[in-house]
């Protein structure tokens, strides 16, 4: 057979007979195996990985009804009811008690019990049967059983019922009722463990349900919490889990006990008053009975015979009870097993038949669509003329002439359409990198030629620098031009790329004809001699050439603009950070965790299916990240960098020293005076030395006030008044040397003669600095917001009141002063909303001023629902609160670690303050994790329990 018959291809009649016989073969094949595959996995499935499945699903149905009831255990651990020591107390935290109740059927009692025999039980009237068995009244839903100590320690029983809304409704002296907890099994496991506490299952004696107790020690030690979880659910359910029709299904512990059983009523053994838990021989269910005497491996499939019927048994053990030897049994018919292989295996037999019936229908329609590839030709063709170059143009066909045809009308299409994408490219491209890459392989693949590249020049550098390549391994990354004149271009070009073959130089100039770079093209080898470019090709390629300058001229100076916009919007951000110390680096931080947090959201293909962002919004969205803070370059230094209560420009303690020490003198001048008039040495030294202990300690009290480390109460502002009594004597002007403003807020304010009495703390009216033509518009009415602010605005614009500004409850900050730091989001607002923001920036503003906005509506300066925002805006509030917690650059607290950041993030989450899906987000792929090794201190990453975490998001939200 010579080569050119090879290359035509297969004969047509050979490729019918193959193809026949090919797939008659396949479907021979194809009916063994699947046949021999399909009995072999209804057998392993009947043996394994059914039943094995099975006694998995029922271990997490188990831990399903469990692990809420222990969640609510660890969470009440840390509730202060343990620390109550009397009835009142303890029934003050009786809505938290029946809320847990209420949030998990499972539980039908909470209890506490005391160190010192003192017992508080809730209990849930759920069942009629047990509201008659306690004569609650009707309308009872709880019951609260109590036993106090008196004032001899004699124990008083007490029972009190509640309706639905905690009312009470009945109380009843309980003398009979004494209940020892410290003699409880639970009691005594739980005092001695760190963890909860979990009881064998039984039969509850007031309620007649299956369960068991939990028991955990409180977190300060003070008393032992407990539940009672019913498993009656998982009986039940137990019925959903059966594989066949006469599957069965018990769980035992190690004495045989059954623990759960789908028919209650079997499950349950009856001796007088009183009930327990059947003994598996005593449920009457032979399978499971044998199956527990085989034993075996757990996990195993194992085959064994019944009064003369074949089961197929399993055992799983169970590690969501206490007992660590508590088990699943399951058994299972075989015959009702292998009904499903059988039936298989007949839908095989018929599927096959099928098969074989298409193969033969097949072999006869294979004629007919040999002329396929010629319509598909045709109708391609048709395309092109009617100038849709985007169809491509080619069929796959064995046939050789077919074939040959295909090839040379697909390389014409090819050609067609690198041209229209080389204008489109040219076009409509907005990256430099991407528009000449594009270009370059568009061209080389439409010209045919080996490869190319493209130069552009470097002007301060004196050289020219590779932008992009095509085959182009052999091209050299900069070729040095100084002191070149651009009439030898072509000659450089031909001594630095000598070793990269034949090629063809042409310059790309902008519209003042200025060199903007260089179009090489390698050209194919002609023999040993080597030719110019054809005068058509080099015309072409010149006039491709002009328009790919123009467009590189433009996106260099689109690029240069972006570049000079970034600069100047970063230079912003760098220059709020360097206004305070304390912020140094947060502008910086915000966009680039923002940035990771948006990223995972963009890839959450599951939570946010329908968000997607381009490139244009990603830059909107980084621009926005950087600005979103723009607004504290208003926001005084001296109100941000605030450490302590009495600071402005500087700390005004010392002021308030200088007093103490006028007094403390005062104290001197008034014991030499008496001595002077003949008074007693002895009373005067006296009550100079008390004077000046009292002042010793009054200013110690005032100066850790003025600290502002912890929460001042009632008591403590008390005392601020009375010290802010004494009286001290001024000799001196006070309105001498003062600013304009200053003298404008004592005007109306009279003068007093010297020497005047002084107070030595005092909130005096100058000290309120009236706003002013500096009022900002955030009041809702006010006919000036037009940007929908709604936040409450201080009646002072600052106060510089002594007592007031020590009589801060919490932190360092007035009302005031936290509004002028709030208020630079106002700021941020107003300043975006007034730039000439382009149409693809226009949502900067929104992205920048809405992270302080809460899903709730709580938050400012719009109070925004989670509704009303976008999800970058949802993503900056995380990242802007995350950032602050972790933040090791402020005055006014310590860095806090990764899980103590994540923990305040969960509750916000919870209270619906920030986004609870992307803070689940943030946790689950370890954003946090990520950018704390990349900012934070090796002393805040600290181990994260991401499970409890998510379980706070979960948790009800506080009233």
């Amino acid at each position: 057979m010579t080569m050119k018959a090879k290359r035509r291809g297969i004969p047509l009649q050979v490729l019918l007979t193959g193809a026949i016989i090919l797939s008659m073969l396949v479907l021979a094949a194809s009916l063994l195996i699947q046949g021999y595959r399909g009995v072999e996995a209804a057998m392993v499935s009947a043996a394994g990985e059914a039943a094995a499945q099975l006694g998995i699903t029922v271990n997490e149905r188990i831990r399903r009804l469990l692990d809420p009831a222990q969640n609510t255990l660890r969470l009440l651990s840390y509730d202060r009811i343990s620390q109550a020591d009397n009835l009142s107390a303890r029934l003050e935290r009786l809505p938290v008690l029946v809320e847990n109740l209420r949030a998990n059927r499972t539980l039908s009692a909470v209890y506490i019990g005391y160190p010192n025999g003192e017992f508080l039980l809730v209990r849930a009237l759920n069942a009629a049967s047990v509201r008659e068995k306690l004569k609650a009244p009707p309308k009872a839903l709880y019951l609260v059983q109590s036993q106090t100590l008196d004032a001899q320690n004699v124990p008083q029983g007490e029972w009190r019922f509640y309706d639905d809304q905690l009312q009470l409704l009945q109380r009843l002296d309980m003398p009979d009722y004494h209940f020892d907890a410290r003699q409880r099994g639970w009691y005594q496991e739980a005092s001695a463990s760190r963890t909860t506490v979990l009881t064998q299952p039984y039969v509850f004696f007031t309620t007649g349900e299956i369960g068991l107790t939990l028991a955990q020690r409180s977190v300060d030690g003070a008393a032992v919490i407990g539940m009672d979880a019913s498993v009656n659910d998982l009986a039940e359910e137990m019925g959903d889990l059966r594989q066949t029709v006469h599957t069965e299904l018990a769980v035992i512990d190690g004495h045989d006990t059954v623990i759960a059983y789908p028919d209650l009523s079997r499950l349950l053994v009856r001796e007088g008053r009183k009930a327990r838990l059947a003994k598996l021989g005593e449920l009457g269910v032979p399978s499971l009975s044998r199956l527990a005497e085989i034993g075996g491996q757990p996990r195993m499939a194992q085959a064994y015979r019944v009064d003369g019927e074949n089961w197929y048994g399993i055992w799983v053990p169970l590690a969501s009870f206490a007992s660590t030897q508590a088990r699943v049994l399951i058994s299972i018919p075989a015959a009702e097993l292998l009904a499903g292989a059988r039936a298989t295996l007949l839908q095989q037999a018929l599927w096959g038949g099928v098969l074989l019936l298409v193969l033969l229908l097949l072999g006869s329609l294979i004629g007919r669509r040999i002329a396929r590839p010629l319509n598909q030709l045709t109708e391609q063709l048709g395309a092109l003329a009617a100038f849709d170059f985007a169809r491509p143009v080619g069929v796959n066909s064995r046939i050789a002439e077919v074939r040959e045809l295909s090839q040379v009308l697909g390389g014409m299409s090819k050609t067609i359409r690198n041209f229209q994408g080389i204008t489109l490219s040219l076009s409509r491209e907005t990256r430099l990198d991407s528009m000449l890459a594009d270009v370059l392989s568009r061209l080389v693949e439409a010209t045919g030629v080996l490869g190319g590249a493209v130069y552009l020049l470097h002007e301060e550098e004196n050289r020219l620098g590779l932008a992009c390549a095509v085959n182009g391994e052999h091209y050299r990354q900069s070729l040095p031009i100084q002191g070149f004149d651009e009439k030898q271009l072509a000659s450089l070009l031909d001594q630095a790329l000598s070793g990269s073959g034949r090629h063809m130089e042409v310059a790309l100039r902008n519209r003042s004809e200025e060199l903007l770079g260089v179009l090489v093209l390698q050209l194919q080898e002609e023999g040993e001699r080597r030719r110019k470019p054809r005068r058509p090709f080099r015309r072409f390629v010149e006039e491709l050439s002009g328009a790919a300058a123009v467009a590189i001229e433009t996106r260099q100076l689109i690029e240069a603009q972006q570049r000079l916009l970034d600069a100047i919007i970063k230079l912003l951000a760098d220059a709020i950070d360097a206004k305070s110390p304390y912020t140094g680096g947060h502008c910086e931080r915000v966009p680039q965790l923002a940035d990771m947090l948006l990223q995972k959201a963009i890839d959450d293909r599951d939570r946010y299916a329908d968000f997607a962002m381009s490139d244009a919004d990603r830059y909107e969205f980084q621009i926005a990240a950087w600005l979103h803070d723009c607004g504290k370059i208003t926001s005084p230094e001296y109100v941000v960098d605030k450490a302590t209560k009495l600071e402005t420009l500087y700390n005004r303690l010392h002021e308030v020293r200088m007093r103490f020490e006028v007094l403390w003198r005062d104290a001197e001048i008034d014991y030499w005076r008496g001595l002077a008039e003949g008074g007693d040495s002895a009373a005067l030294g006296a009550r100079r030395d008390a004077e000046r202990q009292a002042l010793q300690e009054d200013f110690a009290f005032v100066a850790q006030a003025n600290v502002g480390g912890e929460f001042m109460k009632d008591e403590d502002i008390e005392r601020l008044q009375r010290i802010g009594e004494r009286r001290w004597l001024r000799h001196f002007d006070d309105r001498l040397g003062i600013s304009h403003d200053e003298a404008a807020r004592l005007v109306g304010v009279p003068a007093a003669s010297l020497p005047a009495e002084e107070r030595l703390l005092a909130d005096k009216p100058e000290h309120c600095v009236p706003w002013g033509e500096r009022k900002p518009p955030v009041d809702k009415d006010d006919p000036r917001n037009r940007w929908g602010f709604d936040m409450r605005l201080p009646p002072c614009a600052s106060n510089y009141g002594e007592l007031y500004n020590l009589g801060i409850r919490r932190g360092t900050l007035t009302d005031e002063e936290r509004f002028k730091i709030n208020e630079h989001i106002v700021q941020t607002l107003m300043m975006l909303s007034a730039l000439p923001l382009p149409k693809h920036l226009k949502r900067v503003p929104t992205i920048a001023a809405n992270h302080h906005e809460k899903m709730d509506g709580t938050g400012y300066p719009r109070r925004l629902a989670g509704e009303d925002m976008s999800i970058p805006e949802r993503v900056m509030a995380i990242a802007d609160i995350f950032e602050a917690l972790t933040a090791a650059d402020r005055p006014y607290k310590a860095p806090k670690t990764l899980s103590e950041s994540l923990k305040i993030l969960a509750f916000m989450a919870r209270d619906r303050h920030v986004d609870s899906e992307l803070f689940r987000l943030f946790v689950e792929t370890g954003v946090y994790r990520e950018y704390g090794e990349k900012f934070l201190r090796p002393d805040q990453l600290d181990a994260v329990d991401e499970k409890a975490m998510l379980a706070i998001v979960e948790a009800p939200a506080r009233a």
